[in-house]
Parts: C-alpha cells; structure tokens; sequence
C-alpha cells in the first residue's frame, strides 16, 4: 500500500515550488517575445545577450571577490556557452517554420535525452516511479496537442519539416546544456558556472549577433512599449538561469525538464484571465495530469536517501578534487623551493603523496566531462 507521506516531504515540496516558479518565468519569456513579436522585433540572440552580461557581471563580482581559483576547466565552459546560446537560438527560430503545437510537443525530446545523458554520464538510476511520473507528464502534454487540433488552431507553417528538425536540434541541446550544468553544479561550483556562462555566453551572442542580427537591430525603434518587454524577457531569464542551479542540485536535470511542461499551462491560465479567451477542456486535464506526474516523480525521497547520499558522497570527493586540483602545481613549487620553514617534512611527503593521487583522480573527471561535451565542437 503506497504511503502518501513520502510524497510530501520537505524536498519534494521545494523542488515542486520551485519548479512552478521557473515554470512562470519562461511563461513570462514567451509573452514577452509574444509582445515584441507583435512590433516587428524578431531577435532571439539579441533578447538572451543581455542577460548574459548580468549573469557575468553579477556573479563574476562574487567570484573576483572570492578570489578563488576555478574547479572546473574553463574551456568547458566556452563549449556549453556555445550549446546554450544555440539551443536558445534554435528553438526560437523554429518558430517560423512550424506550428506552436508542433513546437510543443517536440520539445518534449528533451526529456528522453537528458534521461539518456544522466543514465550514461552520470550514472543516474530511474526506479519504475520515476518512469511512471515522466510517462503521465508526456501523456498531459500531448493532451494540450491534441486540444489544439481540436479546437482547430493548428497551422502546418510555412515549411513544417525545416522547422521540426531545428525544434528536435535545439531539445537536444537543451538537454546537453542541462546535464553539463547539472553536473558542474554538484562537482564544481553554482557562482562560478553562472559567472563563466554569463561570459562566454555574451561574447558568442555578441558575435552572432554581429553576423546574424545586425541589421534587426538598426532597424528597431525603441519606445517605451518595446524596451519593457526587451528589459522584462532579459530579467526573467536571469532569474531563470540564477535559480535552476539550485533545482538541478537539489533533483537533477529530468526533475527541471518535467516542470518547464507545465509553463504552456500557465500561459493557459493568463490568457483566460489576463485576456479573457476561451481554452479547449482538455488543458484543464492536461494541467492535472503534468502535475499528478510531477508529484510521481519528485515522491519517495525516503525511499532513495541511502542512494542520494551514496551519489552525494562521490559529489563531495568530485568538489574537494576540483579545489585541490589547482592547489597541488602551487604545493609542488613551494616543495621545490623548499620545506624546511614547516619543520614537517613527515606531513609533507603524506601531502605529495595524497595529491598525486587526487591528480590522477581529477584526470578521471575531465575525461567525463570531455565524453559529454567535446564531441559537440568538431
């Protein structure tokens, strides 16, 4: 007999407030791009490229203030710059090829694929529950597809194909993006991959906005109803981008994917309130379904404890080698130039010796992080 209680602990009630608040956010990035849409503003890159520079601006403050040295490789940070500015890119674009529902519901792809991701790379087992959840969260979403086809809204676009392909293309990325994120998070650290993704996300926007969007831009007339959505679409995705750290660390990358599902719910529910338009029932079971998935899936945090904390312990290991990666170059210098102002040299041979091995350790960790995303730059 299925004991409620589990489903209700305090973890789980966290991950599913603060999933439903990432969930509003992007809600309110896509009325944001809605609205600009609707002016004649069609720049993606333009849109994410602001909120690049204050995530680097923000948490690069924080990190020059620590003065710490960085505990992951920073070209890993250059390559999921690079996934995070396309996926954006991509999936934006599709757009213009295909139907919104067809947008929906291939989107859906990144679910799988950051099932698969974190199975292989991350060693991420999923119990029957969990599957179960992902199953009823995919069902109440193709029951918003469905709503639309009979209500009669779909429209095929102007090459459907062309813009399936960028929609699959771009949900592959996001789940990349996510797992590489996911695992930073709980391996390295949350001020230091916002800082460098900030970073090297502006300047890959900056370039393909150079290239892409340079003459959208010269071409825009700025008034007071077209900077509020520009500005408000750049704060939302900053908040987005600030707090999906803590949800990855808190229940992995699958647990975000599942409640991002829920924000066409939440456009529903604006656009019966704030516009008083009439919605297809179905949303309304769709709604229920997403959420009764989410409950299934984020339930049982007392029955997989013993894991997670096997899990978390190796995180623990991972996070202590990547800070004394950098530190052990320093240690062997001043071992060098000598130790006898210590008068220990007992504790300094145990040291050397520990550090070694952690080397070869953190060697270990960078060939997972290069099967995960060097393949993406060649």
């Amino acid at each position: 007999m299925v004991n409620f209680k589990q489903f209700w602990t305090k973890k789980t009630l966290v991950g599913l407030g603060l999933g439903q608040f990432l969930s509003l956010l992007i809600t309110s990035t896509g009325f944001s791009s809605s609205e600009l849409a609707k002016r004649g503003i069609n720049a993606p890159t333009s849109q994410s490229f602001l909120n690049y520079v204050l995530l680097s601006v923000v948490y690069g403050s924080v990190m020059l203030y620590r003065r710490q040295a960085l505990k992951a490789k920073w070209y890993y940070y250059v390559i999921l710059g690079l996934v995070d500015v396309e996926a954006n890119y991509l999936v934006v674009k599709a757009y213009q090829y295909t139907s919104i529902t067809s947008v929906m519901l291939l989107d859906c792809w990144s679910i799988p694929s950051v099932m698969l991701l974190t199975y292989i790379f991350l060693k991420t087992k999923y119990r029957y529950r969990k599957i179960a959840g992902v199953i009823v969260c995919v069902a109440g979403l193709v029951m918003v597809v469905f709503s639309d086809v009979h209500a009669g809204d779909r429209s095929g676009g102007s090459n459907p194909r062309k813009g399936d392909l960028l929609v699959i293309a771009g949900a592959t990325l996001y789940a990349i993006s996510n797992v590489s994120e996911e695992f930073l998070v709980k391996n390295a650290d949350r001020v230091e991959l916002m800082s460098f993704l900030g970073l090297f996300g502006a300047i890959i926007s900056a370039i393909q906005i150079s290239i892409v969007e340079r003459n959208e831009l010269k071409s825009i007339h700025w008034t007071a109803g077209a900077a509020f959505p520009f500005f408000g679409f750049s704060l939302a995705m900053f908040l987005f981008y600030s707090f999906v750290p803590v949800l990855l660390k808190m229940s992995g990358s699958t647990m975000l994917n599942l409640s991002l599902l829920t924000s066409d719910m939440w456009a529903v529910v604006i656009r019966i309130f704030a516009y008083h338009e009439k919605v297809d029932w179905m949303y309304f079971l769709a709604f229920v379904a997403v959420a009764v998935g989410l409950i299934i899936y984020s339930g049982g945090d007392k029955d997989d404890d013993q894991s997670r904390a096997d899990v978390a312990d190796q995180g623990t290991e991972r996070s202590k080698h990547f800070d004394e990666e950098a530190g052990f170059d320093h240690l062997n210098q001043g071992n060098t130039v000598g130790s006898s102002k210590m008068g220990d040299t007992s504790r300094h041979d145990c040291m050397t010796s520990s550090g070694g091995r952690e080397t070869i350790e953190n060697m270990s960790i960078g060939k997972d992080m290069q099967a995960l995303l060097i393949p993406l730059s060649l």
